[in-house]
C-alpha cells in the first residue's frame, strides 16, 4: 500500500505526506491513505496553481448590467398551474445541503438538528420534513427528498432521522449522501497533515453538490424515478419554501437549465451574493468582492442599482446536472480561493501547530458558478418576508432571534390575510409568538380555507394538524 501511494503523491509533489508512516498503527495507515484517496490526485496541479494565486475564480467587473428579475407576484395563473402539474407528476425533488454544524449556534451537532420554531421549537429538518410531507399530501404524489451531508455530520444527521422515525416520511425517499473533501494547503502548495495519520480536509463547497449528486448515484436515482427538476436550498433558512409551484413553472416554462430567486437587498453591503449581467452572462458577485462603487450605485430615480440579492435557492434541470459532472475530471466550475487559520502537524517535529494567524488557502466551489453554463438562466424576486430569514449567527444579524421572530411576523401575516385579527407593530411583528405548521397551510391562500380564531390572544399561538 507505501509504495503504490508514495508512486502517487510524488508524481504530483505531496510526498511528505507519508512522512510518518512508520510510526502508524495499520488502522492509522488506513486512515490515512482514505483520506488520501478522497484528494483529486489528477487535479492538484492545477489546484496548487489557485492555491497560489494564478488561477483562482475572477469575474471582469468592467462591462457589468443588472439583470433582468421577474416578480413571483406577476407569475402568471398557467405558469402556477404547470408548476402544480410537474409536482404531482413526480417531477421535482428537494435538496438540501446540509454539511454543516450548528457551532456557530452554540449547538453540538448537526446545523439542521437545531430547533428554531418560535413556539414548538421544531428543528429546521423536522420544519422542511412538514413542507415536504404536506406537499405529498396536497398533490397526492410521493416526493423523493436527497439530502447533502458532509463528513463531520453524516454520521449524526442519519442517526438524527432515525431517532425521529423520519418525520413520517417514506424511509425509503429519504436519500443521504456526503459531497467531496478538498484538503488545505500551506501557501506553496503543499496538502497539510491534520495528524500524523490524517489530512487537514474540509468540505469542497456547495458547488460541489453537483459533482456529489453524480458520483454518489443520486443523478440515476433520480432519473430512474422521472425526476426532470431539482429543487435546491440550503438547511439554514426556516422559511424556505421547498417547493414552490410557481417557481417550478416558471422555471419549466421559460426553458431554463437554472433559475435562481432573488430578493431586494437590506442595504448596499448587506452579506448576500449580488446577480448581475456580465456581458450576456448571468453571473453572482459575492459581497466580499463587489467593489463599494458597484455596491453604493444608484439609478437616476435613486433606487439601488444592484439590489437582486441571492438567497442561495435554485432549480436545476437535472438534464443539467448529468452534462456539467459526464467527465468528473472535467467538471467546470471555478475554486474560490481562502486563507483560514488551520491547525497542522509540522514535518520535522511532528507537534501540532495552532497558528495565530491565516497560514493555509481553502478551495471551495460554489453553486451559483453554475449558472454562466447554464441555458436561459431566470432569476425571480420574492418576499424577504415570506421566504427568507437564514439562522446563520447566535446573535446579531440573521441570528436565532431574528429567525424566530421572522418565522412569528409571517404566520400572523398569513394570519390577517386569512381575516384573523392580528395586533402587529410598525414592522409586521406581532406582540406574540406565532407558529404556522406546514401541514396546515404552506401559503396564505391556504390559510383562509382552515377553521381559525377570529382574533389572535396574548398567549402564543400555534396551528398545527
Amino acid at each position: 500500500m507505501k509504495a503504490a501511494l508514495a508512486d502517487q503523491l510524488a508524481r504530483v509533489n505531496q510526498a511528505h505526506l507519508l512522512r510518518f508512516w512508520d510510526e502508524l498503527t495499520e488502522d492509522q495507515r488506513r486512515q490515512l491513505a482514505d483520506d488520501i484517496n478522497a484528494v483529486p490526485l489528477d487535479r492538484l496541479p492545477h489546484l496548487t496553481t489557485v492555491v497560489r494565486g494564478e488561477g483562482a475564480a475572477e469575474t471582469d467587473l468592467s462591462n457589468i448590467q443588472p439583470p433582468l428579475v421577474v416578480s413571483k407576484s406577476s407569475v402568471g395563473r398557467a405558469e402556477i398551474e404547470h408548476g402544480q402539474s410537474l409536482i404531482a407528476a413526480g417531477k421535482v425533488a428537494p435538496f438540501t445541503v446540509a454539511g454543516g454544524q450548528g457551532t456557530r449556534l452554540g449547538f453540538d451537532g448537526p446545523k439542521g438538528a437545531f430547533e428554531i420554531s418560535p413556539v414548538k421549537n421544531k428543528s429546521l429538518f423536522r420544519l422542511f420534513a412538514e413542507h415536504i410531507r404536506a406537499t405529498e399530501r396536497r398533490y397526492d404524489v410521493e416526493l423523493t427528498w436527497y439530502i447533502m451531508t458532509s463528513p463531520i455530520n453524516h454520521v449524526d444527521t442519519v442517526a438524527y432521522f432515525e431517532t425521529n422515525r423520519y418525520f413520517e416520511l417514506t424511509v425509503e425517499r429519504v436519500k443521504f449522501f456526503q459531497q467531496g473533501v478538498m484538503p488545505s494547503f500551506s501557501t506553496d502548495g503543499q496538502i497539510l497533515l491534520a495528524d500524523k495519520h490524517r489530512l487537514a480536509l474540509s468540505p469542497d463547497g456547495h458547488g460541489g453538490s453537483l459533482l456529489a449528486l453524480a458520483q454518489s448515484g443520486m443523478l440515476k436515482d433520480m432519473a430512474a424515478k422521472g425526476i426532470e427538476h431539482i429543487s435546491y436550498f440550503q438547511v439554514d433558512n426556516p422559511l424556505v419554501h421547498c417547493i414552490d409551484p410557481a417557481f417550478i413553472g416558471l422555471h419549466d416554462r421559460s426553458g431554463s437549465e437554472m433559475s435562481s430567486k432573488s430578493l431586494a437587498k437590506a442595504d448596499d453591503f448587506e452579506k448576500v451574493g449580488n446577480f448581475v449581467m456580465v456581458g450576456d452572462q448571468l453571473r453572482v458577485i459575492e459581497y466580499s468582492n463587489m467593489p463599494d462603487k458597484i455596491a453604493t450605485a444608484r439609478n437616476d430615480d435613486g433606487s439601488r442599482k444592484y439590489d437582486a440579492g441571492s438567497i442561495a435557492i435554485h432549480l436545476i434541470r437535472r438534464a443539467f446536472v448529468e452534462r456539467l459532472t459526464a467527465d468528473p475530471a472535467a467538471f467546470g466550475l471555478p475554486w474560490h480561493r481562502a486563507v483560514k487559520k488551520v491547525p497542522h502537524v509540522d514535518l520535522k517535529s511532528g507537534t501540532l501547530v495552532e497558528p495565530d494567524e491565516p497560514n493555509a488557502v481553502k478551495l471551495e466551489s460554489f453553486i451559483f458558478d453554475a449558472l454562466p453554463l447554464a441555458q436561459k438562466p431566470l432569476v425571480m424576486e420574492v418576499e424577504r418576508a415570506d421566504e427568507f430569514s437564514p439562522v446563520k449567527n447566535a446573535e446579531g444579524v440573521d441570528s436565532v432571534a431574528t429567525a424566530k421572530r421572522d418565522m412569528s411576523r409571517r404566520a400572523a401575516q398569513w394570519l390577517q390575510h386569512a381575516g384573523v385579527s392580528v395586533s402587529r407593530d410598525a414592522d409586521g411583528y406581532p406582540p406574540v409568538a406565532c407558529e404556522i405548521s406546514p401541514m396546515v397551510a404552506l401559503d396564505a391562500d391556504e390559510l383562509k380555507h382552515k377553521r381559525l380564531p377570529k382574533v389572535v390572544s396574548n398567549e402564543p399561538v400555534y396551528l398545527g394538524e
